[in-house]
């Protein structure tokens, strides 16, 4: 991925940049938020950091803004299971008591990795910690494959920037990396 490239095609529909994050802004995000940027993440916001609406100004966000945006994924899992009946066998009976049911779900949540927000309601794993993981779109337990890595997501979702004129969504199955626990809700009723 060229993050110069991306930059600018991004800034063509209007999107807003700031200086890119330091490598010390970068450490205390993961060290405050515990989790690693994948390393094309990592490039692209070391090189400009999108701060238009939607996007996650890593910068100048609250604290509680990062951490609502963060908890979205859990959010949506708890909001499925009391109102959509939403259980994975995986995780044993469903306790009747909702706050039990909630308590299972936070556990098996945290230990998957680390979604990170990137613009809107799409997301990227924390790991592994290496380049090329998928970006999901997660809406509840609604969850797909937005990309099957950054620069595939950018191209989907801001296509009139790469100049792609279909509205065919291209996600390469040849290219979709597993990831634990997250990657297993595509397939959930």
């Amino acid at each position: 991925m060229n993050p110069a490239e991306c930059k600018e095609r991004l800034a063509s529909i209007g999107i807003l940049f700031e200086q890119g994050l330091t490598d010390d802004e970068l450490a205390t995000i993961e060290s405050e938020y515990g989790f690693r940027f994948p390393a094309d993440l990592r490039q692209l916001l070391s090189y400009a950091l999108p701060v238009s609406g939607g996007w996650l100004d890593w910068r100048n966000a609250s604290k509680e803004e990062i951490m609502q945006r963060m908890a979205w994924p859990l959010d949506g899992i708890c909001y499925d299971i009391e109102h959509n009946e939403f259980w994975l066998e995986s995780w044993g009976e469903k306790p009747a008591d909702l706050p039990a049911a909630f308590e299972i779900a936070r556990e098996q949540v945290a230990k998957a990795p680390t979604l990170i927000p990137i613009f809107s309601h799409r997301y990227m794993p924390d790991s592994p910690s290496e380049a090329g993981n998928p970006v999901f779109s997660v809406y509840q337990t609604d969850i797909i494959y937005y990309g099957h890595n950054l620069e595939n997501y950018l191209h989907n979702e801001f296509r009139e920037a790469f100049g792609i004129t279909s509205r065919t969504f291209v996600v390469s199955s040849n290219d979709l990396r597993e990831i634990e626990f997250w990657s297993g809700l595509l397939d959930c009723p």
